[in-house]
Order: structure tokens, then C-alpha cells, then sequence
């Protein structure tokens, strides 16, 4: 319980919202979640032949380094910037910046390329889970107060 007023207990969200549109919101910061890993998943599998194809056997670590690099910096920033601005427009230009960079790395002619794009795409990636997981916790139920710890969603 969160507060109590005249002695009613009170554990509402500070903006109430209709079922249907919490479940869209929920499915849109899945989507999310689901976009950047199955990025990992399919990059994880296909690197070693994209690095052979630009010859780059040398630099292979390089493209998971950029993007590790960039996700695990530019994380905190993105949390602090949707603490800041907002949740949705930081999540949409984080979207956006990774499918630029997915694109951009699709296209990306040298190795020196693809790891600056992975890099970029790697900022975009930044900002998909840790706004994901505060958009998912930012109101939780009265079970978790009486030891389950799961964030209410729906």
C-alpha cells in the first residue's frame, strides 16, 4: 500500500489507463526487447561468414565489441535522458537509431564499416532494455509489497 487517505489504502497508478491500451504498451516494449535479441541472436550465428565476406578475419571481436561498448554506455544515459523527457520518445529514438544502424550495417562494404554501424546500432540498443524495464516496473502491485518482487503489467 502506497499511501492512505482518511483511512482508505490506496494502490493505483498515478495515471490510470484502460486495460487494452496497458497490453499495447506492453506489447510494444516486448517488441523491443524482442528486436535487439534477436539481433544478437542472428548476428551471433552469421558474423563469422559477413567477416570472412569483407575480409576482415583480423577485426572479427571488433563488431561485437562496438556494440557491446556503446549498449553498456550509452544504457544509463538513455535512463536518465527518459527520466528526463519521457519514456515513448526516448524508446522511439532508440528504435530508430538501432534499425538505422541494423540497415547500415546490412550495407556496410568494409569491416571498418560494419563496425562503426554495430556501433551505432549498439547506441540504439542502449536505450531498448533499460527503458523497457522501468516502462515495466513503474507500478507495482500490492503483492509486491507482500514478497513477490515480479512488476505488475497488466
Amino acid at each position: 500500500m502506497t499511501a492512505t487517505t482518511a483511512g482508505q489504502p490506496q494502490d493505483r497508478a498515478p495515471i490510470e489507463l484502460p486495460h487494452r491500451t496497458r497490453l499495447e504498451i506492453l506489447g510494444a516494449v516486448l517488441l523491443g526487447i524482442f528486436l535487439a535479441a534477436l539481433d544478437q541472436t542472428i548476428v551471433g550465428t552469421a558474423l563469422p561468414v559477413i567477416v570472412t565476406d569483407l575480409a576482415g578475419n583480423e577485426l572479427y571481436i571488433w563488431a561485437f565489441t562496438a556494440y557491446l561498448l556503446t549498449t553498456t554506455v550509452s544504457g544509463p544515459i538513455y535512463g536518465k535522458l527518459s527520466d528526463l523527457f519521457g519514456r515513448r520518445p526516448l524508446f522511439m529514438i532508440g528504435v530508430v537509431i538501432f534499425l538505422s544502424g541494423s540497415i547500415l550495417s546490412g550495407l556496410s562494404q568494409e569491416m571498418w564499416q560494419l563496425i562503426a554501424f554495430r556501433g551505432l546500432q549498439g547506441l540504439g540498443a542502449g536505450a531498448l532494455f533499460p527503458i523497457a524495464l522501468a516502462t515495466s516496473s513503474r507500478r507495482r502491485s500490492v503483492a509486491s509489497t507482500r514478497g513477490c518482487s515480479a512488476p505488475s503489467l497488466a
